[in-house]
């Protein structure tokens, strides 16, 4: 359908023809439309308008046309809220709702669960006990999903007994609100209840299996959560992802490629978000044959493969060692943000090819991306590995006083690494000296590995024993001081270490190796 010469009789027929062209996702001709006939605009046209904007993620134009609106309603104001709750933007929300209240426009069951469910998990949440308030005053706290929403509130707050007491008020409770319940519990830590609301649900759909799956995962309770999925007698694609996901977001790779395959075999449909969390799970075991035939897979499908998607592609090639196909898979993105522009530079730092790193981040930044709190461990890693000392000094102090990011342990333990790995140690012990926090196993494990490379006693004494204190049983403790005492030949302190690491049963990690299955 073509906006041009379509003639336009009545206000009918006008919001007739921009709900058809909304629903078959021609939004500009919409906007065409509605923009050529102001004549015919009434209250409906400018609602199916914003809320075709919203539903499309054109939040910035569905704005303009709020900003322009001679009059507005409940549904105006409702649509901008989910705009605002679609865009994470829970200071905006806030702040439409209030003024939805000072012009004296009543808010519905619609509006109270959306500003609730927006703001919930953000810095706004200690709004929801006032919120709570009005849903009492508006007579809401029986709704079910105003009830719903509200425990989802107060299980980030972290109140367990007014998550019960919204539950408590709701006076016909669906599966909805039994799905709420659950996951409060199991948001809040209370797996028992959480499997006692579920055993006593009167009925169950995939949404409750997969929700006391996800919380059994999230509560770290892995062997439960595959009880469950196990047990389950239908799975979606959803269901099929959070196991997934479950298994690879606690480094189970190989379980969480077994779940794959399984789910292909047996003809379930993966989407953006499974494989997302599969070519990651590849990326975490060096998994490159199943990371191309799932690379392949996803064009078979014919799905849109997005800039989510794309990043961890780029960074499972990287993290496989094939960081020529993840530079091509780079330059192929349409779209580039900053976790695609940290996914490339963080494959070439770890490829040892810290000049081709930072020139990617001389790049990003010509392309007005800028840079976050991971672009720059990638960056410090890069100039670490290629004895860039300059520029690692350079880059550090910029962080600060031109982007805003403070250091974390991450960016020190790069510093303390790249310093070490150059052989200036004193700078390496100046720099945690200096550091606002206290150092961690890897910040002591990166001078202590130094103190290895540059046979430095005294030091790698000192680096020991804070490693030691942290983690009592780290192999680098002894391996290096090993390696110092025998180089500088002092046979009795090495006798003496290798009767310590025999009698703690310290070793080297043995070299492994990967048997792909295909995905047939």
């Amino acid at each position: 359908m073509s906006a041009r010469n379509i003639l336009i009789p009545s206000t009918t027929c006008l919001n007739q023809i921009i709900n058809r062209c909304i629903r078959t996702g021609l939004l500009d001709d919409a906007r065409k439309l509605f923009d050529q006939n102001p004549e015919y605009h009434d209250i409906v046209s400018w609602n199916s308008m914003i809320a075709g904007c919203v539903k499309h993620d054109r939040l910035r134009y569905a704005k303009e046309l709020f900003d322009r609106m001679p009059q507005r309603d409940t549904v105006t104001w409702n649509s901008m809220l989910l705009g605002f709750q679609r865009t994470h933007d829970s200071e905006n929300a806030v702040r439409y709702f209030v003024e939805m209240g000072r012009i004296g426009e009543k808010p519905n069951e619609f509006t109270l669960s959306t500003i609730i469910s927006t703001i919930t998990n953000t810095d706004s949440k200690c709004l929801i006990l006032q919120l709570h308030t009005c849903v009492v005053c508006l007579a809401f706290n029986s709704s079910v999903y105003v009830g719903s929403a509200l425990m989802g509130g107060y299980a980030s707050l972290g109140c367990k007994i007014s998550l019960r007491r919204a539950f408590e008020d709701i006076s016909v409770k669906n599966v909805i609100s039994w799905n709420a319940m659950i996951s409060g519990y199991m948001s809040l830590g209370f797996v028992a209840e959480a499997r006692s609301a579920f055993n006593l649900m009167p009925d169950r759909n995939v949404v409750s299996w997969t929700t006391l799956v996800k919380g059994y995962i999230s509560n770290k309770m892995l062997e439960e959560a595959r009880f469950m999925f196990d047990r389950m007698t239908e799975r979606n694609v959803v269901s099929w992802t959070v196991m997934i996901s479950g298994y690879e977001q606690y480094g189970l790779f190989v379980e969480a490629l077994e779940v794959f395959l399984s789910m292909w075999r047996s003809g379930g449909r993966p989407n953006h978000y499974t494989f997302s969390s599969v070519i990651s799970a590849c990326a975490g075991c060096s998994a490159l044959l199943i990371g191309k035939q799932v690379h392949l897979s996803i064009f078979k499908l014919g799905l849109l493969v997005d800039v989510i998607l794309s990043s961890s592609l780029v960074d499972m090639y990287a993290k496989c060692g094939d960081i020529t196909a993840a530079a091509y898979a780079f330059e192929s993105m349409l779209d580039k943000n900053v976790v695609s522009w940290n996914s490339i530079i963080g494959g070439y730092a770890r490829h040892g090819l810290g000049t081709r790193a930072l020139e990617e981040f001389e790049r990003m930044l010509n392309n007005g991306v800028e840079p976050d709190y991971v672009t720059f461990v990638n960056v410090l890693s890069a100039c670490s590995h290629g004895g860039l000392v300059e520029e690692g000094e350079k880059h550090f102090a910029s962080m600060d006083t031109k982007y805003g990011i403070k250091a974390g342990l991450e960016h020190y333990a790069c510093m303390v690494d790249l310093f070490g790995r150059a052989g200036q140690l004193d700078k390496a012990e100046k720099m945690i000296k200096g550091m606002p926090m206290e150092p961690d196993v890897i910040v002591w494990g990166a001078l202590l590995g130094a103190c290895g490379l540059h046979s430095s006693l005294e030091l790698g004494m000192f680096a020991a024993d804070r490693l030691y204190q942290l983690e009592k049983d780290h192999p680098a403790v002894y391996s290096v001081l090993y390696k110092i005492h025998g180089e500088r030949e002092v046979w009795s302190n090495v006798t003496g270490l290798r009767k310590m690491m025999k009698e703690m049963h310290v070793k080297k990690q043995n070299a492994g190796s990967w048997l792909e299955s295909q995905l047939t």
